[in-house]
């Protein structure tokens, strides 16, 4: 199953894209023909005279009163299957019921605000609500593999047992081209399992959202400070992850004068030429000159782990001294504060 596939509830639900061509009873049901529906009953056998009758467990058809579709009934695309996008989250069917069990007790509380905020944003009117259930009103489910417009209600409970904390999706109601019928077993569990992918789908975009914006504050929050390498030579340290800083050091370089020839993230080299700006760019920040005496200079980053270092070398590979790296660390700051507060610092 494609876990790229995007699921949207609203007035109107899309739920699925279909990837053959064909009519849509086509993909549901079976190429072959139905002449086995023809087929005569069985009828029971008689054993010949001095035959021995012997039996195997293993062919033996169970006896009994089976329910179920035949023919064009049969629905013969696979089950829906509940995406993993809940970390420790478990799934548990249960006469089409779908319940999903979460890792912790806190896990629930946050879940169940997903669910209320992904009612209210796509507009899915709610009958009754209470602490613990929801009960939605009509919605419609829009796919490619269906022929008649499927409407349906569902009920959204919190539910524990013992130590285990969950929500339950269950149908309430069900209508096909907007005449009320009993819901078949496999529209039941295929459309109570795209609900619950729909509201795993929901949680797992606030997570990434949150994550972005972490991520965003981080790259912001760069302080920029003189130190020590293993060998006790000068550095400039700036107290923020590799990565974060690697992104965020291009799109400051310009506001120092400096024009990124090439990089290498694997080995954290980047090639600059230095132009130094006016004097009305250093009144600017508040800071002196940075002491650059040529045009081409090599930036040489280490990761740190929570901290990145960065050495500076010129053209010929010689690297600068002490003085240079100090000129440069008050500029650094000041760039990056100007930079988080949107100013401008360069033409």
């Amino acid at each position: 199953m494609n876990l790229n596939n995007r699921f949207v509830i609203s007035a109107v639900v899309t739920v699925m894209l279909a990837g053959c061509a064909g009519s849509a009873e086509e993909r549901r049901q079976a190429k072959q023909d139905f002449n086995y529906l023809e087929t005569e009953p069985l009828k029971e056998w008689n054993q010949p005279e001095g035959t021995q009758k012997e039996q195997y467990p293993q062919y033996a058809i169970p006896s009994g009163q089976f329910k179920g579709g035949i023919g064009r009934d049969v629905d013969i695309r696979p089950p829906q299957q509940i995406l993993q996008l809940i970390p420790g989250a478990r799934a548990e069917t249960q006469n089409g019921d779908v319940t999903l069990w979460l890792a912790r007790e806190e896990n629930l509380d946050r879940v169940w605000q997903t669910i209320l905020t992904m009612i209210e944003e796509r507009n899915v009117p709610i009958r009754t609500q209470t602490d613990s259930r929801i009960d939605t009103d009509w919605f419609t489910w829009v796919s490619a593999d269906e022929e008649k417009l499927l409407r349906s209600r569902s009920s959204i409970d919190k539910v524990n047992q013992g130590s285990r904390y969950g929500f339950r999706v269950s149908q309430i109601d069900w209508e096909e081209d907007g005449k009320n019928v009993p819901v078949t077993a496999a529209n039941k569990e295929r459309y109570n399992t795209l609900m619950v992918n729909l509201i795993t789908s929901a949680y797992d975009q606030e997570l990434r959202e949150e994550a972005r914006i972490r991520a965003e504050e981080l790259v912001k929050q760069i302080h920029i400070s003189m130190g020590q390498d293993r060998s006790g030579l000068p550095i400039i340290i700036a107290r923020a992850p590799y990565n974060v800083v690697w992104q965020r050091l291009p799109e400051l370089l310009p506001a120092l004068g400096l024009t990124l020839e090439e990089k290498n993230r694997s080995q954290g080299t980047m090639k600059v030429k230095y132009k130094a700006p006016d004097d009305e760019f250093w009144e600017s920040i508040g800071t002196k000159p940075i002491s650059f005496e040529r045009n081409s200079y090599n930036l040489q980053l280490g990761d740190l782990g929570n901290r990145t270092s960065l050495n500076i070398t010129d053209g010929t590979g010689k690297p600068v001294n002490e003085e240079v790296l100090e000129s440069i660390v008050p500029v650094l700051a000041a760039v990056i504060e100007q930079s988080n507060n949107g100013s401008s610092t360069v033409e």
